[in-house]
């Protein structure tokens, strides 16, 4: 099984504004005319696919770690590895091609945003036979979100 990173977590965090909720589950398992996999309305190209290119960063930690799904769903190793934070960066990542990840749900997001340097984004990612469940913390480097590690809430 493929998860989204699986790292050791920190043991004390700087306090955070409250998590602010999300609208509703987002899915989408492929990429195609009719939306992205993250879940967001619009083509994939115009939506993730234009960070996967290296067209565009991500604006905010949500958005990161949105097209890092996407990237999960469409085996895109080099950009999962371009995006993770230097300090807690892998120096390879194998992805499991049978893996098929079903759907998206943002739960909560906090800091994250254009006047922040960190972030959280709580989600679950369904996969055929299961669920991963993250908090997922995101940097800054260079001004661009980077995803540092997460951890996994019991549910």
């Amino acid at each position: 099984m493929v998860t989204m990173a699986r790292r050791p977590a920190r043991t004390s965090r700087p306090a955070r504004s409250a998590p602010r909720p999300t609208a509703g589950p987002t899915a989408g398992p492929t990429a195609g005319p009719s939306g992205c996999p993250c879940g967001l309305p619009g083509p994939y190209d115009a939506c993730c696919g234009r960070f996967h290119r290296d067209e565009a960063v991500a604006p905010t930690a949500e958005r990161l770690m949105r097209s890092r799904y996407s990237a999960f769903v469409l085996g895109e190793a080099e950009y999962l590895l371009r995006t993770w934070h230097p300090r807690t960066r892998p120096a390879r990542l194998d992805l499991d091609p049978g893996m098929r990840w079903t759907g998206l749900e943002v739960l909560a997001t906090e800091d994250g945003t254009a006047f922040h340097a960190t972030g959280v984004v709580e989600f679950r990612a369904s996969y055929r036979g299961g669920a991963l469940h993250e908090r997922s913390r995101f940097e800054r480097v260079d001004g661009a979100w980077t995803y540092v590690d997460g951890d996994f809430p019991r549910a």
